[in-house]
């Protein structure tokens, strides 16, 4: 039997590799960074326009107007970029709910109030990290059912201070306003590229407990740093 030379370079580059593969609690780190440290909290909410809605997208070019949709083949995707503020431990985020806006209005009118929210690096590429939180909307219409209501305004503003025109229980806000509540139940991660970073979902709970997790130990490694230190090495 003839035995192959060892290939140390192609070893090493193997082992290297090896370390350097996404684990889901790597991404579960990874995608509360990235939502924890946006650098204008603001993410692109998805919705749905109920398939009976007048008010549907029209398809005339001329006027722009909203108008049923003639054999409409049902519900419709809806996409706009939309501020956050993550004030929750747990991973839920603070929205402020505006009822004349077409998100709000699809939210309240989908079947256990619910919504997307993506959240992408700041520089978004191929083999950058996304996150996309699948979840429920809870509004609250008196401000006094809102916990803890002043940490949670502290904490929104201190993200989004042009919000203060437009706050709940502002008798001179330009819109009514309510404070809500986004608490994501499916987290879905594209780490990057797939040979390298993880794809696929992350369970809930896990996603929850990532950030409780680097709380109790100080600051968080750089998971992502070390990969890209791997890869380049």
């Amino acid at each position: 039997m003839k035995l192959l030379p060892l290939n140390l370079s192609a070893l090493m580059t193997f082992s290297l590799l090896a370390c350097a593969r996404e684990t889901v609690h790597d991404a579960a780190q990874v995608a509360r960074k990235l939502v924890e440290n946006s650098r204008n909290s603001v993410g692109s909410m998805a919705t749905v326009f109920p398939s009976d809605d007048p008010r549907s997208p029209g398809e005339d070019p001329e006027t722009f107007l909203e108008a049923p949709v003639p054999n409409s083949p049902g519900a419709m995707p809806f996409s706009l970029p939309e501020y956050y503020a993550s004030c929750h431990q747990n991973g839920s985020l603070t929205l402020l709910f505006l009822p004349i806006s077409r998100h709000s209005r699809n939210i309240l009118q989908s079947e256990g109030q619910t919504a997307s929210i993506s959240i992408t690096s700041p520089i978004p590429a191929a083999a950058r990290p996304r996150v996309a939180l699948i979840g429920n909307v809870t509004v609250f219409k008196n401000s006094a059912n809102v916990p803890d209501l002043s940490r949670v305004r502290h904490c929104y503003l201190s993200k989004h201070p042009d919000a203060t025109q437009w706050l709940p229980d502002d008798d001179e806000a330009a819109h009514i306003a309510y404070w809500a509540r986004f608490d994501p139940h499916t987290v879905y991660f594209v780490g990057g590229f797939g040979d390298e970073h993880y794809i696929g979902y992350i369970p809930v709970q896990l996603y929850q407990a990532a950030w409780a997790n680097t709380l109790e130990s100080g600051a968080a490694p750089d998971i992502r740093q070390q990969v890209l230190m791997v890869s380049e090495g």
